[in-house]
């Protein structure tokens, strides 16, 4: 695990852990944007996998809208995020192979859990998964 923690907005952890909520029976999915390297925007993007309830695959003309956004915004990709309604918050074989953005971070939401939420985030590193420390921050 990084020792340095990623540093996430009260407000856009709590935005990622209600979509997921309200959700509990899919995988939800969506992107991340950042403006200087901080965080700041939400991008919600319909999962258009096949079994959403155990699959995700973001809805291509979606993630163009949310990529365009992000360019309008002056916004970088900080993070592509989808929940585990499942499975724990650790990347499956699958969304490994479906990783490709290699500069971003990758958070997975766990609903799998009892009464708790569980977030985590993952960075490819050299083909291989690296966890890293997150954190949340009252700003926004």
């Amino acid at each position: 695990m990084s020792p340095q923690p990623v540093l996430l907005p009260r407000s856009l952890v709590n935005q990622l852990l209600h979509q997921a909520q309200s959700r509990p029976d899919f995988e939800v999915c969506g992107l991340v944007g950042a403006h200087e390297g901080h965080p700041t925007h939400v991008y919600p993007v319909t999962n258009a996998a096949t079994d959403p309830r155990r699959h995700f695959r973001m809805d291509p003309q979606g993630q163009i809208e949310a990529m365009k956004s992000l360019r309008e915004r002056s916004e970088t990709l900080f993070a592509i995020y989808h929940s585990h309604p499942h499975a724990d918050a650790f990347p499956s074989d699958e969304d490994l192979e479906w990783a490709a953005y290699p500069e971003a971070l990758y958070l997975i939401i766990s609903l799998n859990t009892k009464g708790v939420l569980e977030m985590r985030g993952f960075r490819l590193v050299d083909s291989r998964i690296e966890e890293v420390s997150l954190a949340m921050e009252e700003r926004m």
